[in-house]
């Protein structure tokens, strides 16, 4: 028998257990500093803005925040303010990652909420009103989506179209007349409270579980980031890209038919003038949030943070007896401020890339 035959088997060398770790270490490191860690990084950002306001609060009011009861109680008036514009952005959200946008969502609302407090719509219950209102706001996204995908309109235009058109319907429909909502279950959706937590706020969170599943846990969803990053590279991959964007639209018109039912119950009626300004709300909110205006990038929780934050801008101004027009002007610096960020990080990134490819050829 020859020493080959009885030599031992070659073994792996020891596992060295720091080296292990250190590697560990920097994975988890390069995560943080790479894409991976974006989104939580602005969320982490976004959580301290909102830390912020509520000392700004304590230092200008602490009368009133010293009081647990009225800070509960407080509390929850922002989540009610914000419940009604954040079913809009999760909508809105969506349209921005796939590359679009929707100048018309609050005349949606407007008219999908008129259409549910007519007489005749009335005359068929809540279910009716509610079917309605849905069923509306699904009809003129759907619209919104033909037009953009196969009629190939600019974003911009088609949903602008679509705001002064919606919004004369409404009228037309309404005789300019504000309509009141004799359906007791509508109107007890805004006083409804579970646990202690207005029903409106249930309802919130349950459209944010369901657009952050929608986005990040189904093929829609990396469709949608594949339509908004590069539309020809997501038509080469196989996607429809006119159809998605389709059911992008459809998804935030839908959106609005449900904000349509919340906001008809906090005003216990409807009117061709409700809902204004909600698009610039929903779109500040979603860029605040992290959502590229050039699409392919974005997250639920940040546009849901975004909506937050600009309510508790609007309730602390509230408490201090503030005008609404410097609240605007806030409101408008920030847009403007998370805007030339988001194209600093942008810039950065491209140029990363070009480094890499230019270093890897």
């Amino acid at each position: 028998m020859s020493d080959t035959d009885t030599a031992l088997p070659a073994q792996s060398p020891p596992v060295d257990r720091a080296e292990t770790a250190k590697a560990d270490a920097a994975a988890r490191l390069s995560w943080w500093r790479g894409d991976g860690g974006e989104g939580a990084k602005r969320n982490l950002g976004l959580l301290a803005t909102l830390v912020v306001l509520v000392v700004i609060g304590v230092l200008t009011r602490p009368d009133l925040y010293g009081d647990p009861n009225w800070v509960w109680g407080n509390t929850l008036t922002i989540l009610k303010l914000a419940s009604v514009v954040g079913v809009v952005t999760v909508g809105m959200t969506f349209v921005i990652i796939g590359g679009g946008i929707d100048l018309s969502v609050g005349a949606i609302v407007a008219l999908a909420g008129v259409w549910s407090t007519t007489l005749a719509t009335q005359s068929y219950g809540a279910g009716g009103m509610i079917f309605s209102a849905l069923t509306v706001g699904l009809a003129v996204g759907v619209v919104n989506g033909l037009l953009v995908s196969y009629g190939r309109l600019v974003p911009f235009i088609a949903t602008l179209a679509m705001l002064v058109a919606a919004r004369g319907l409404a009228a037309e429909i309404s005789d300019k007349q504000t309509q009141v909502s004799t359906s007791s279950f509508i109107n007890g959706i805004a006083t409804t409270k579970v646990l202690g937590i207005p029903l409106l706020v249930y309802i919130l969170v349950a459209v944010v579980a369901a657009g952050w599943v929608l986005l990040n846990r189904t093929t829609f969803g990396r469709r949608t980031v594949a339509v908004g990053g590069n539309p020809e590279a997501a038509r080469l991959a196989g996607i429809n890209v006119r159809r998605h964007t389709v059911l992008l639209y459809a998804l935030s018109g839908l959106c609005c038919g449900i904000a349509a039912v919340m906001l008809t119950a906090q005003a216990t009626s409807a009117q061709a003038a409700m809902a204004n300004l909600y698009e610039l709300d929903a779109i500040a909110a979603a860029i605040i949030g992290g959502t590229l205006l050039s699409g392919g990038r974005g997250t639920i929780v940040g546009s849901l943070l975004g909506v937050i934050i600009f309510s508790t801008i609007t309730n602390l101004f509230a408490i201090n007896n503030l005008s609404a027009e410097a609240q605007n002007m806030v409101k408008g610096g920030i847009i403007v401020a998370a805007v030339l960020v988001q194209q600093v990080q942008f810039r950065s990134l491209t140029q990363f890339l070009a480094r890499n490819r230019a270093t890897t050829t």
